[in-house]
Parts: C-alpha cells; structure tokens; sequence
C-alpha cells in the first residue's frame, strides 16, 4: 500500500464553516418557544374569560329569579363553546406545533398524552386546525343566526360568505394533503 504523503486533514473535506451554519440554522427553530409560550398567556387569558362570562350568566340567572330567556342563554352558553373551541386550537398548536417544529416532547407511555399527536405532522396539523376553525366559524353562524333579528343583513350575509370560504379552504387543503401523500407514497416504490 502506498501513502500519497497528504495530511490526514486533506482526505476529508473541511465541513466546519457550512457545518457551524447549519447547527446555526436548526438551533434557530428555538427561536419559535416564546411564541409557544406566549400562546400559553393566551390560553389563560381565554380561561379568565370563560369563567367571567360564566359568572355573568350565574348572575343573570340568580338576579332574574331564574327568568332569564332562552335565547340569551343560548347565546351566552354558545359564546362558551366558542371560547373551548378556540382553547382547543390552542392547544393543538401549541403543543403540535413545539413536537413538529421545535422539539419532540417525551410523553411516551404518558397516560394523558393526546391520540393524535402519535401521528402529528405538518400536514395532520393543518387539516386539525383547519376543521377547528370551521367549528369555530360554525358557532358564530349559530350565534349571528340565533340573533339575526337584530343584526344588519349585510353582516349576516358576509359572516355566510367568509364560512363557506373556510369551508372551501379547508376541502383545498386535504385535497393537497391527500395528493402530497400519494405523491409521497409512490415515491417510495
């Protein structure tokens, strides 16, 4: 065997520039945790508002005699749910968003940990958020519905436009997902 006399430094390209880049550069997706967090603050501002408003309506039921409408119970208890659904997609970005984009958690064998963040991914994400956001979008249709006596037509006409949007949004994005999937999948054969 002969020796070419090169250092051993030469046999292996220099990689420590690029290489400290690209530590760089996914390290920065810890730049996203604050934001997490803050949606945190966020979820705990939304947890103040639903037991403020639960207050109220216990209030309004006890300083009425118990005589309070339907409708404005209905109204109230739909502004709850509003309040649980968006709670809801906070959490699933929250905690979907930190295990895809910043960091897995470590809640293997956890007995609480939430079914579908087993097969959670960027696609999985948005379809879920998606679909949260036409529930949401479908109670304040219930709500404006419920009161449409007292709002402007146009309001109500708008509000039924920007749903269907979302609704032909969220059909687009699992069209796109479904063929990034297959697209996926017949690469592999």
């Amino acid at each position: 065997m002969i020796k070419s006399g090169l250092p051993n430094c030469c046999a292996k390209p220099m990689r420590k520039g690029p290489q400290l880049l690209e530590n760089f550069i996914f390290w920065s997706r810890w730049l996203q945790a604050p934001l997490y967090l803050g949606l945190i603050v966020a979820q705990g501002i939304y947890v103040w508002l639903f037991m403020a408003e639960l207050g109220h309506l216990v209030s309004n039921v006890i300083n009425s005699g118990g005589h309070i409408s339907e409708t404005e119970t209905m109204l109230v208890v739909l502004g709850l749910i509003d309040v649980v659904m968006i709670a809801n997609l906070l959490i699933m970005v929250i905690i979907g968003g930190y295990e895809t984009f910043v960091s897995r958690l470590d809640l293997e064998g956890h007995p609480d940990q939430p079914e579908w963040l087993s097969h959670v991914n960027a696609g999985v994400l948005k379809i879920k958020l998606s679909t949260a956001i036409i529930g949401i979008s479908s109670i304040h249709l219930l709500k404006t519905f419920i009161n449409a006596a007292n709002l402007p037509e146009k309001a109500i006409m708008w509000q039924v436009i920007i749903h269907v949007v979302f609704l032909f949004s969220a059909l687009a994005m699992a069209w796109v997902d479904k063929i990034m999937n297959q697209t996926v999948l017949l690469s592999k054969h």
